[in-house]
């Protein structure tokens, strides 16, 4: 178990973490192989997964203490983000993906949520296992060039807030949203200013679910991550009042706090299906007989484990300096993130894909349940940006003043 670097709390986090992986996920997963692919969200990961996460105090981290939560050294709370959704990941990355949103959003809460609207929402987020949070962004007509930015009026949200008497009408639509099929409490993103760019004119909204003229249209049916219920919804003449205005114009610039963050716990639980992908697949070639020998025991299977055991450690290696990056808010915590995001996606891919080949005919079978690595693994090309656009972004970080502009007069 990797452990450089790593505090005695960490160390007793992660461990935790890894009990309640081997103990309780991972056998609910292959026993219950069918149940990710139900068409009914609701039925696919039972409650007693998030009352189990509950137990070991990984569901509220972020959460100030004062209100229940887990709060985390403000030093090292990337990495420690980073190392218990690695670990969760390893059993499943659709319950990670569930519980990260929880954490990134609310440490977005903490540091724009008025008092009062925290000391609402914070202890219901504490009490209830299947509270759930989730930050809406991308939009059928703007995903990932949203990451760019295309800084122009033209290719400003449609979500659309205009001021009225106490507060905002909102209208506009979110979709590939984590947790949106099923969460209690939303962060909405809107234009607020049409005459300015994007990163000028965005403010965002704290949003209950339960507010008149909000709705959720439908959940959408992934390759991956299933455990996770992805969502679109619709935001239809909602009034939000003036209190829960979050940030006002600035709110793409003044949400790095959840980017940065969220881009390290993407690489983490992309590389805790790597290690998955790795521990199989090892098992498998020291027990499974081919040709008269273990699979091991042949040249070919032996280079492809050796090639899937340092892509990993890349990962591994370039994760830990990225986390401390964004940890230490170093100037190169931007790139580094970005290159993160995007090597961790590539590298696991090709984990995944031995992973699969290695296992033969049993790969392609579904209760076998090696195939489901595959799916979660392609689900990371496309989060929180997709390859070429997080490319995009790292030159631009590190040519600021060369680098071309992606839309815009020159």
């Amino acid at each position: 178990m990797y452990d450089r670097g790593l505090s005695e709390e960490q160390r007793m986090m992660r461990q935790s973490c890894r009990d309640f992986v081997d103990d309780v996920v991972l056998p609910f997963v292959k026993r219950n192989w069918q149940q990710e692919w139900s068409m009914t969200p609701e039925d696919r990961l039972p409650r007693a997964i998030l009352e189990g996460a509950d137990k070991i105090g990984i569901r509220t981290l972020g959460v100030p203490e004062e209100y229940g939560g887990v709060e985390l050294e403000k030093g090292t709370e990337v990495k420690t983000f980073a190392v218990i959704s690695g670990e969760i990941a390893r059993g499943d990355s659709g319950l990670a993906d569930k519980l990260v949103q929880n954490w990134k959003v609310s440490v977005l809460l903490r540091q724009f949520a008025p008092k009062h609207l925290q000391e609402k929402w914070f202890p219901r987020l504490v009490a209830e296992p299947d509270f759930l949070l989730a930050h809406c962004l991308t939009e059928p007509r703007g995903a990932s060039d949203r990451w760019l930015p295309y800084n122009v009026p033209e290719a400003a949200m449609q979500t659309r807030a205009v001021k009225t008497d106490g507060g905002w009408i909102i209208n506009g639509r979110k979709q590939f949203i984590s947790n949106g099929y099923d969460a209690s409490l939303y962060v909405v993103y809107a234009n607020t200013n049409t005459k300015v760019g994007m990163l000028q004119g965005t403010s965002s909204f704290l949003v209950p679910r339960e507010t008149e003229g909000f709705s959720v249209a439908r959940c959408n049916e992934t390759l991956g991550c299933r455990y996770m219920n992805n969502g679109e919804v619709v935001f239809e003449d909602m009034f939000v009042p003036d209190d829960h205005l979050l940030v006002q114009d600035n709110a793409m610039g003044s949400a790095g706090i959840y980017f940065r963050p969220g881009k390290i716990i993407q690489a983490a639980k992309n590389l805790g299906v790597g290690v998955r992908a790795f521990e199989v697949t090892a098992d498998y070639a020291q027990n499974y007989v081919q040709g008269g020998r273990i699979l091991i025991k042949h040249q070919a299977v032996a280079l492809r484990l050796a090639d899937m055991a340092t892509r990993i450690e890349a990962v591994r290696a370039l994760l830990d300096r990225a986390a401390q990056a964004v940890d230490d808010e170093d100037a190169e915590a931007e790139t580094l993130c970005n290159m993160v995001k995007l090597f961790a996606s590539e590298e696991i891919m090709k984990v995944a894909q031995h992973a699969i080949e290695l296992h033969g005919g049993n790969g392609m079978m579904l209760d076998f349940g090696v195939e489901k690595l595959l799916r979660d693994a392609a689900i990371f090309l496309h989060m929180d940006a997709t390859v070429d656009i997080s490319k995009m972004k790292i030159v631009k970080n590190m040519f600021p003043h060369t680098a071309g502009k992606y839309a815009g007069p020159e």
